[in-house]
């Protein structure tokens, strides 16, 4: 009891620690900085070499949490293998992978090799001591980050045979590099116990590989059951972490009783374990979305914990002695990088202009390149925390020089579809795409509304149009295209409204998000499974069905809140307002002479909403929204906008 009080307090100490290291972590992303680079800058900071919070001593105490943090990493580089995703381009992954590994393993290795001599931890070895070491950086340096792929790809909207080849070959790699690596482990131990490689050694290498394999199975089956129970997905995180843990802790104690009564050590490798256990489930059972569900829910506080003591870990006094070995080992590997790309893509028949480029969309690294320079840290304490600082320099760097590089050539290859930049001339503009008598009533009430309204039909649809007067000319769209909406100036749009078919109305939305960055993009849904595609580039799905059951809720229990909302028999009405008024960039709400019977409820500012108060600041662009008479929004729009 007297032992466990001060570890107790240590890790509650530890818990505050990691509280800051998210703040820092989140300083570092306000400046385009990777979070993880946050993270380790904070475990630094509270090491034992700036601040001693986490003395050099006290890091030992914390190694289960390495282990939870190594076993998570593990589930979610499985989880990244979705072997349907990839069939489309499997010919070019599979070449790109192949020049990769070989380039870079290789290369890395013999890199390392003739520097160890500048290497303080690594003079004193054997020859054959060196050659183990190598291997093991030759195995990390092949590692990608698909976390860090799929966020820029998400955040360009990027999509074509460039992109999936390359999503493709990034998350393979965290499979390849974890059998790389217990491969070369399994090598690398055996030369450093002087052990002689021979049949003996290899058959119970791969022996010790396929127990590995089906235990990851069988841990797989167990996960499986695991997502069957019935209780909330935090519990369920907490069981997954539990399991990937256990899996540590059984190849620890496995090693020293074979050791102890079969004179001989049979090493597991948890990594593998857990990655072929999440590769299961993702890919033959029902559950994939559910566990990535999960795994996203839980991988804040494993990076922040992880990285954070990952940081406090690193030996900086091996750094300034060796930084210039780190350097060298990054240009390298990224030498290594363009030659095995350029030449599994020449190899597949990829275009020249793509294979001259394609290795910046490689370089990034992150979770699984640190677990395993980590995993040797533990595996050979004689010198993994000095092997560790050596490539987590290196991993660093790969990763403030990726993703920049990454987005340039994914824009170079054109495959990039951001939102575009919206403008305002002064006048709301509403483009309806619809034909029918809901898009004639919506066009009309807008109107009401002050709006100015474009009524646009297709050119099918066109002969099936409602009636309509003289003052509510309707436009016709021959073709759905980008040459077309320019001919309507579409470029004008505040609001879209699309009435059509779920496929024609995704393409009008898709054209407007892209090229206009129209804020407001409304749809009326016919089939509801269709509703995430919209969702993903920002538009306001909307089904009859749904939406008409909850109107009918509402009113039932909340009469006067919908009148509101709705404009209803109501004169109290609400509405959304621009600031456009250079002149008010930073006042705060309290310091506007406002009518008093009006009230800002929330601004939306860039893709937050915010509840105001009255030291609220407003900034140019923000939407606010406002209650009050019409004639005391109109006395607010034109303090705000004008």
């Amino acid at each position: 009891m007297e032992n466990f009080l001060p570890l107790l307090i240590f890790i509650a100490s530890f818990g505050i620690i990691a509280l800051a290291s998210k703040e820092i972590g989140a300083f570092f992303a306000r400046y385009n900085l990777p979070l993880i680079s946050g993270f380790l800058f904070a475990g630094v900071l509270v090491g034992p070499f700036v601040l001693n919070l986490i003395p050099r001593e006290a890091i030992g105490n914390l190694r289960f949490i390495d282990e939870i943090s190594l076993g998570f990493i593990a589930f979610a580089a499985g989880s990244e293998l979705y072997l349907k995703e990839l069939r489309g381009r499997f010919k070019s992954i599979a070449w790109v992978t192949t020049g990769l590994v070989i380039f870079t393993s290789v290369l890395g290795s013999l890199t390392f090799f003739f520097l160890t001599q500048y290497i303080p931890f690594a003079q004193g070895m054997s020859t054959t001591s060196r050659v183990a070491v190598s291997i093991l950086v030759g195995a990390i340096l092949v590692a990608r980050s698909p976390s860090s792929a799929i966020a820029i790809v998400n955040e360009l909207r990027a999509k074509g045979p460039f992109t999936q080849t390359v999503l493709g070959v990034t998350v393979i790699m965290d499979v390849v590099v974890i059998l790389l690596f217990a491969f070369n482990s399994e090598i690398a131990g055996a030369l450093l116990s002087d052990l002689s490689v021979n049949i003996s050694f290899v058959a119970l290498l791969l022996g010790e590989l396929a127990l590995s394999i089906l235990l990851g199975y069988l841990l797989g089956r167990a996960i499986h059951l695991m997502l069957h129970l019935k209780v909330s997905r935090v519990y369920k995180g907490i069981i997954l972490l539990a399991l990937g843990y256990s899996v540590f802790l059984a190849a620890t104690f496995l090693r020293h009783y074979s050791h102890e009564h079969l004179g001989v050590e049979i090493l597991l490798e948890p990594l593998l374990i857990c990655m072929v256990a999440s590769f299961f489930v993702i890919n033959w059972t029902p559950h994939r979305d559910q566990l990535s569900r999960i795994l996203h829910d839980i991988s804040p506080p494993i990076y922040i914990l992880f990285f954070t003591l990952t940081g406090a870990s690193l030996a900086l006094d091996v750094l300034a002695q060796t930084w210039q070995i780190a350097l060298v080992l990054f240009l390298v590997r990224l030498f290594s990088i363009f030659l095995g790309s350029f030449a599994g893509g020449a190899m597949a028949g990829e275009p020249f202009k793509n294979n001259t480029v394609s290795w910046m969309s490689y370089i990034t690294q992150a979770g699984v390149g640190l677990g395993l320079a980590k995993e040797v840290a533990v595996e050979f304490p004689q010198f993994g925390i000095d092997f560790a600082t050596i490539l987590i320099a290196v991993i660093v760097l790969s990763q403030i020089i990726g993703p920049p590089l990454f987005k340039w050539v994914i824009n170079y290859i054109g495959e990039a579809h951001p939102r575009g930049k919206s403008t305002y001339d002064g006048t709301r503009d509403a483009f309806i795409f619809g034909t029918d008598d809901q898009a004639l009533a919506v066009a009309r009430l807008l109107k009401t509304k002050n709006w100015q309204v474009t009524w646009v039909c297709t050119d099918k649809s066109c002969a099936m149009a409602a009636p309509h007067s003289d003052e509510d000319p309707l436009t016709i769209l021959p073709k759905i295209n980008l040459s077309n909406l320019e001919n309507i100036e579409a470029s004008k749009a505040d609001a879209v409204i699309t009435m059509l078919s779920d496929e024609e109305n995704y393409k009008i939305c898709e054209l407007f998000y892209e090229h206009y960055g129209t804020k407001t993009i409304v749809t009326r849904l016919n089939d509801l499974t269709n509703r995430e595609r919209f969702i993903k580039i920002g538009v306001l799905p909307v089904f009859p069905g749904t939406a008409t059951v909850r109107l009918l809720d509402q009113f039932a229990r909340k009469p006067e809140t919908a009148s509101l909302l709705l404009g209803a028999e109501s004169k109290t009405k609400m509405r959304e307002i621009y600031v456009r008024d250079p002149n008010l960039h930073g006042i705060p709400l309290r310091e506007l002479r406002l009518p008093t019977n009006t009230l800002i409820v929330a601004i939306h500012r860039g893709a937050n909403d915010i509840v105001s108060h009255g030291y609220t600041r407003l900034r140019t662009g923000d939407k606010v929204t406002v209650i009050g008479s019409e004639k005391d929004i109109e006395e607010v729009r034109l303090k705000l906008e004008v």
